[in-house]
């Protein structure tokens, strides 16, 4: 079994080269895209630059491009990821309990009454029980 295989290092090096002026005009899109143009959809064209950096990455610094197991294994988490944040998405956006939640509901991003009024009645008898045993205790400390 030879594994005499010749490589052509100064190819591979102007591949190397290319990817990374690949990566740098990507990263250079994502600084100007915000001010320049797809201003409305600014976050999902961000996302997107960034996964093709991330798979282009991945395929030529990391060696993955002739894989195919690597590849499918990714696919399928991906896809696992994917279809359990569609799950959430859909559950919160028919949230059945909006008012009758103490997150979402109005009064408590607004400023409740009922927190404040919960804290000072809690203050209240607190400090009624202090000051009935302070009463207690000079009361004992006469005896």
């Amino acid at each position: 079994m030879s594994t005499n295989v010749k490589v052509d290092y100064q190819a591979e090096k102007g591949g190397y080269y290319k990817v990374l002026i690949g990566l740098l005009i990507l990263t250079a899109i994502t600084f100007i895209q915000p001010s320049m143009f797809l201003t409305d959809a600014t976050f999902v064209v961000q996302l997107l630059i960034g996964l093709i950096k991330a798979i282009i990455i991945l395929f030529y610094y990391m060696h993955l491009k002739g894989e195919t197991l690597i590849g499918w294994t990714v696919s399928f988490a991906v896809f696992i990821v994917l279809f359990f944040f569609s799950i959430v998405i859909y559950d919160v956006n028919n949230f059945q309990f909006v008012d009758e939640s103490h997150i979402s509901s109005a009064e408590t991003s607004a400023g409740s009454p009922t927190a404040g009024h919960h804290s000072n009645h809690s203050d209240a008898s607190n400090t009624s029980e202090h000051t009935s045993g302070a009463s207690h205790e000079a009361t004992h400390s006469e005896h």
